[in-house]
């Protein structure tokens, strides 16, 4: 990755953590608010890989954390774990498919849903989670989805695609 590649996924996040905090979480659709942050980390774990995602959503989710003034790290810890694995998925199965980033935001999206639940519990900031779970999800996996292809089609303009260099074959004497 050349510096100039992570200089636009850092400032491609950094931006988005702003407008996610400062637009979206205002945007209020049957109950639901689009993660714009999240599915625009996805694409970028799509696009980049699993260690580029994981350090973007390090730094994107203490942005967060940080301009809304919540618990400092939260945040960071979920989208750490959101970018790699979905990076993980996108050098392994997902390479290639032109379903990955509908798939990943729709996993991930429940997956991250129930991953902060379970850490604001444990930090005794929990919200109920009936109210999260069925009224709340629902309507927020159907805008992240919404939002997908768009988001993933700009930040593969933005950003790129990965270069991979495929192995070449080799072959024993026999």
């Amino acid at each position: 990755m050349t510096p100039l590649d992570a200089a636009k996924t850092a400032a491609l996040l950094f931006i988005v953590a702003i407008l996610q905090v400062s637009v979206f979480n205002f945007v209020s659709i049957f109950g639901g608010t689009p993660d714009v942050l999240l599915v625009t980390l996805i694409s970028v774990a799509l696009l980049r890989g699993s260690i580029v995602a994981a350090v973007g959503g390090f730094f994107a989710g203490l942005v967060y954390d940080t301009a809304t003034l919540e618990t400092l790290g939260v945040t960071s810890l979920l989208l750490i774990l959101a970018g790699y694995w979905t990076g993980r998925y996108g050098e392994t199965t997902g390479r290639d498919k032109t379903h990955a980033p509908l798939l990943a935001v729709g996993v991930i999206t429940i997956l991250y849903t129930f991953l902060a639940l379970i850490v604001r519990f444990l930090l005794g900031e929990g919200e109920s989670a009936a109210h999260v779970l069925f009224h709340a999800l629902p309507p927020e996996l159907l805008l992240n989805l919404l939002v997908t292809v768009p988001v993933y089609a700009f930040t593969r303009w933005f950003v790129g695609a990965r270069r991979v260099i495929r192995a070449q074959e080799v072959r024993l004497i026999e």
